[in-house]
């Protein structure tokens, strides 16, 4: 895997921040602690974007979310907590081992009725989604395997309603957009995926670099028009 190498001044702000403003409670702490003991990669979003995805999800008004990447359930729970009452949220998981961490997680949130986790390869899930004819989402969030971002994202405005929110983490990756060497698994697809935010159409983005204890990072932040 990538090694992401945050500075110690990084991590100790983030931590500042997340119990002087974001306050995560018991369920969210919970989530983090059950991926590690289920032996899971510490790669969920940091706790001031999991509380940023759920601020945005209010600030739209999203009723219907699809995220694409679950893990263990620890941006789940902050986007459906931004949901109403009547909203939705469909996320996308390949591995059963995660969707079941993820699923004790999002039911001891008290998200179960809510939240609906879709088992296999996101690509295949995301096409059943269209052939099923789901009302289209409000709002995407894409975080997973990083060869396949630019599908998911030509899938979110396949799938978004016009004026949707899309959300890509994970575009900046140690600055390896620049060095596609440094990773080149990961960097070629983040780059593509770049490439078509800028470039799409239907899409319009900007990208917020971002520093943590997941290191130097960032997401980018786009319309469907």
């Amino acid at each position: 895997m990538f090694e992401h190498k945050p500075r110690p001044e990084w991590t100790a702000t983030e931590e500042f921040l997340t119990r002087t403003v974001v306050h995560p409670d018991p369920a969210l702490e919970q989530a983090i602690r059950s991926a590690a003991d289920a032996g899971m990669p510490a790669i969920e979003v940091a706790p001031n974007a999991g509380k940023l995805l759920m601020l945005l999800v209010q600030l739209t008004g999203a009723r219907r979310i699809l995220e694409i990447g679950t893990l263990a359930g620890f941006s789940t729970i902050w986007m459906g907590r931004g949901l109403p009452s009547s909203g939705t949220l469909v996320t996308c998981e390949f591995l059963p081992k995660h969707a079941e961490v993820a699923w004790a997680n999002i039911d001891n949130a008290g998200l179960g009725e809510k939240v609906e986790i879709r088992l296999g390869p996101a690509l295949d899930t995301l096409a059943a989604l269209e052939e099923e004819g789901r009302e289209p989402f409000d709002f995407i969030f894409i975080d997973a395997d990083k060869e396949n971002n630019s599908r998911y994202l030509d899938w979110a405005v396949r799938l978004g309603r016009r004026g949707a929110t899309v959300v890509l983490d994970n575009t900046i990756w140690e600055g390896a957009v620049l060095n596609p060497d440094m990773d080149p698994v990961n960097a070629p697809g983040i780059i593509e995926a770049l490439t078509l935010l800028g470039e799409h159409p239907r899409l319009d983005a900007t990208v917020i670099q971002t520093v943590g204890s997941k290191g130097w990072d960032g997401f980018a932040l786009a319309r469907i028009t």
